[in-house]
């Protein structure tokens, strides 16, 4: 007999729908992952370093922004994700996180090429136009018809599915992406959300972490892990390419007798079958 709390109240925590990319770059000999470190006022996941990406508003569905998507319809996206409908919405919410958080649009103008932000005069306009996304005062898909953008959606390849544990206050059902970021586009924190950001390999990151000097969620490490055998972008997007539907990952947490949780248990160890 454990002090587990009852699993039916523990599973009363709504799941939130949420979408995370891994932009990705090329460097001699390897390729390198844009991470950014949370607040440490965050209510999830504070301090700890991640990849741009949060929540799937209800406007990251909106009918208006299916016309500006290229190369993926909301019934594929949606069979991809093995949801009934309002698949593409996972697609949006991850292009405007990357965009909210990492000033990264991932998105094509009118010749078809991939947004350059360097001209000083639109990082200007594109900076205000980050933030009052982010604040709500201005909507991803009206700020792409006044520029004439496209959405990238096709360059976005889904990865892995991670669903927070039972038990956990805030639990968050999250697709991970991966995508080559735009070379004319230069990725940094939001200040707001994330204080830190920096280039790094996927096995430097992992080192890193296993040192203690980047805290990261599970997740976080598995995706890494993921990306570490790959040493081109163009080999990790085929790679992400060829997983098809990700397995959904579930992890358990482990509870003494008191109650309080001492780790967690993941689908692949023997222990995970027995547990509630």
């Amino acid at each position: 007999m454990t002090g587990s709390p009852e699993v039916g109240d523990l599973a009363a925590v709504p799941l939130r729908p949420a979408s995370t990319v891994m932009l990705l770059r090329d460097a001699p000999q390897d390729i390198e992952v844009f991470m950014m470190q949370r607040t440490t006022t965050a209510a999830f996941a504070s301090g700890m370093y991640v990849f741009p990406g949060g929540r799937v508003d209800d406007i990251d569905g909106a009918a208006e922004l299916d016309d500006l998507c290229d190369g993926l319809t909301d019934a594929e996206a949606s069979d991809l994700l093995r949801v009934p409908s309002g698949g593409l919405a996972y697609w949006v919410a991850a292009i405007r996180e990357s965009f909210e958080e990492a000033g990264v649009l991932l998105a094509r103008d009118q010749g078809g090429q991939f947004v350059n932000l360097q001209n000083a005069d639109r990082q200007v306009r594109f900076s205000r136009a980050r933030h009052a996304v982010h604040e709500g005062s201005l909507s991803l898909g009206a700020f792409c018809r006044e520029e004439g953008l496209r959405l990238a959606v096709d360059t976005i390849r889904y990865v892995s599915h991670w669903i927070t544990p039972v038990g956990e206050k805030r639990r968050f059902d999250t697709r991970f992406f991966v995508a080559i970021a735009p070379p004319e586009q230069d990725p940094l924190h939001d200040d707001i959300e994330t204080i830190d950001s920096l280039w790094v390999t996927p096995s430097d990151a992992l080192s890193r972490a296993k040192r203690g000097e980047l805290a990261m969620i599970p997740p976080t490490v598995a995706n890494l892990e993921f990306l570490a055998p790959h040493h081109s972008t163009v080999a990790a997007v085929a790679a992400a390419q060829s997983i098809g539907v990700p397995t959904p990952i579930l992890p358990k947490l482990r509870y003494d007798k008191d109650g309080r949780v001492v780790g967690i248990v993941f689908p692949d160890d023997p222990q995970y079958a027995q547990m509630p």
